[in-house]
C-alpha cells in the first residue's frame, strides 16, 4: 500500500532535524552579520542552503510537512537570483514527488467514498493520475453526463500525518520563534490545525467552491469550476484546462505577466465582498490562465471565512499610514492588539515599519519584482537594522493571521511574475474606504 508515512517517531525525527540546521547556519551567519559582513549575501546563502534540506525533508513527508512547505513556496521570489535556482528546483521536486497510489487503493477510497459501483457514475475514468498534491492525487475522467471531469482522492493515512505533523512543528515553535519575528507561532499552528480539519473533509472544500463557482458565474475575469459531486475524501468537479500560473512565470511576456498578476490582485481584493471568502493557498500551482484571458482558481481546501470582507482594522490600518497619520496609527495599533504589551514603539517606527505595505498604492501602477521583495526581506531580517528591533515589538493578532499570509503570499506571487500592477485601483475599488479623506476618518 503506498500512503502517506504515518509512524509518528519516523516523522518527528525528520521534521526535529530542520530547525537544528536552520539554526546553526542562522546563527553563523548573523555572527558573520554583526562582524559587518555582507548581510544580503549571508542571508541569501542561508536560505539557499537551508531550502535545500527543508524542501527535502518536507518533500520526503508530504502530509502537512509539504502542505507548509508549499505555503513557503510563494515567497522564492525574496531569494536573490544567483542563489534561487536550488531553492526552485527543490520546489518543483516537491510539488510533484508525491507517490501515486496504486489503482487498486484509488479503487477501494473511491468504493467507500460513492459505492462499490463507484465506476457506474463514470463513463471513462483515467487509472494514471492527473497531478498530485501534499494530501491526495487527481485523476482524469468522464462523468455520465458527458463531462469531463477532475476526481480528487485522499491518500490513505492523511489525517494521522497531518496531526503528527501539525503535533510535531506545535513542539518546535520555541526553536521557530526567532527567525519569524512580529509572528506568534504557536497561535499560528493552533489556526493551521483548525483548518486541517476542514482541508481533510472534501465535502467542507466542495461547500466552499460551490459558494466560489456561484458568485464569479458568468464572470469575466475568473473561472471556478463548478463541483460535479462530493464525499468526505473524494470530490469530483469540472475538468478545467489553462495554462499554469508557473509556466506564465518562467516563460510569460512581460504582458502576459502583467495580465496574470492584474487577474490574480483582483481575485484577491474582490472575494471577500463577492464571497465573504478569501481563498487561503495562494501558491502558483492553484491558478491557471485560460485560453480567454480569464483566471482559473482550484483548491478550496483552506479558506479565510469573511463574512463582513475584509477586516476593517486592517484596512483603517492601511488608511492612516497611506495618510501618513502616525500618531493615530500607533494608538490603532496599539488598540487592537498589534503592538506587544509594554512596547515602546514609537509612532515614527510604526510608520518606517508599514512603508512597503502602503508603497504599491501611492501610484497608479507599481512594479512589483524579486529586487523590490529581497529589499524588504532584508530590511527586517537584518539585525542590525532598526526595523528588525521594531518587528519584534510587533503583533499579528490571530483572528489575522491567514489574511496576512494570504497577502504576503500573493505578493510574493506577483514578484515572481515580475509584473506591473495597478494595485491602487484595484483596491480602491473593493475597499474604498482606504482612501477616505482625513474628515471622514
Amino acid at each position: 500500500m503506498t500512503d502517506i508515512p504515518r509512524r509518528t517517531a519516523a516523522r518527528t525525527a525528520k521534521l526535529a532535524s530542520l530547525p537544528l540546521g536552520v539554526a546553526g547556519r542562522a546563527a553563523a551567519g548573523w555572527g558573520r552579520r554583526l562582524a559587518g559582513g555582507n548581510g544580503e549575501e549571508i542571508s541569501a546563502q542561508m536560505m539557499a542552503r537551508s531550502a535545500e534540506q527543508l524542501f527535502a525533508v518536507l518533500g520526503e513527508l508530504k502530509g502537512g510537512a509539504m502542505k507548509f512547505g508549499q505555503a513557503l513556496s510563494v515567497f522564492e521570489a525574496a531569494v536573490p537570483e544567483e542563489y534561487a535556482a536550488p531553492f526552485r528546483e527543490s520546489l518543483v521536486k516537491l510539488q510533484s514527488a508525491a507517490p501515486p497510489m496504486p489503482p487498486r487503493e484509488v479503487d477501494r477510497m473511491l468504493a467507500e467514498q460513492f459505492g462499490r459501483n463507484w465506476r457506474a457514475r463514470f463513463t471513462e475514468f483515467d487509472e494514471t493520475p492527473a497531478a498530485a498534491a501534499s494530501i491526495g492525487q487527481v485523476h482524469r475522467a468522464v462523468w455520465r453526463d458527458g463531462r469531463e471531469v477532475a476526481v480528487k482522492v485522499q491518500y490513505p493515512g492523511a489525517e494521522q500525518a497531518l496531526l503528527s505533523d501539525l503535533r510535531q512543528l506545535s513542539r518546535m515553535s520555541r526553536v521557530l520563534q526567532p527567525f519569524m519575528p512580529g509572528l506568534e507561532i504557536k497561535p499560528l499552528i493552533a489556526e493551521l490545525q483548525d483548518r486541517m480539519a476542514e482541508e481533510l473533509d472534501y465535502r467542507d472544500e466542495a461547500d466552499n467552491q460551490r459558494a466560489f463557482a456561484a458568485a464569479y458565474e458568468g464572470d469575466p475575469q475568473v473561472r471556478v469550476p463548478r463541483v460535479v459531486a462530493s464525499a468526505p475524501k473524494a470530490m469530483v468537479t469540472e475538468w478545467v484546462t489553462g495554462r499554469r500560473l508557473s509556466d506564465v512565470i518562467a516563460r510569460g511576456t512581460q504582458a502576459e505577466r502583467d495580465h496574470a498578476a492584474m487577474m490574480l490582485s483582483e481575485f484577491l481584493y474582490s472575494s471577500p465582498g463577492r464571497v465573504g471568502l478569501l481563498h487561503a493557498d495562494p501558491h502558483p500551482g492553484n491558478f491557471h490562465i485560460l485560453d480567454d484571458g480569464r483566471l482559473m482558481v482550484i483548491d478550496f481546501g483552506a479558506v479565510a471565512r469573511l463574512p463582513d470582507g475584509m477586516p476593517r482594522p486592517l484596512s483603517e490600518m492601511l488608511r492612516l499610514a497611506m495618510q501618513e497619520r502616525p500618531a493615530e496609527l500607533l494608538a490603532h495599533l496599539r488598540r487592537e492588539g498589534f503592538v506587544r504589551a509594554g512596547s515602546a514603539m514609537t509612532a515614527d517606527e510604526a510608520m518606517d515599519y508599514l512603508a512597503p505595505f502602503t508603497e504599491p498604492m501611492h501610484t497608479e501602477s507599481f512594479h512589483f519584482d524579486r529586487a523590490w521583495l529581497q529589499k524588504q526581506a532584508e530590511r527586517v531580517g537584518d539585525l542590525r537594522s532598526p526595523h528588525f528591533t521594531t518587528a519584534r515589538e510587533l503583533n499579528l493578532p490571530a483572528q489575522y493571521l491567514l489574511v496576512h499570509r494570504v497577502t504576503m503570499g500573493t505578493i510574493g506571487v506577483l514578484c515572481q511574475l515580475d509584473a506591473d500592477v495597478p494595485l491602487r485601483g484595484i483596491v480602491q475599488h473593493w475597499q474604498p474606504w482606504i482612501f477616505e479623506a482625513e474628515s471622514a476618518g
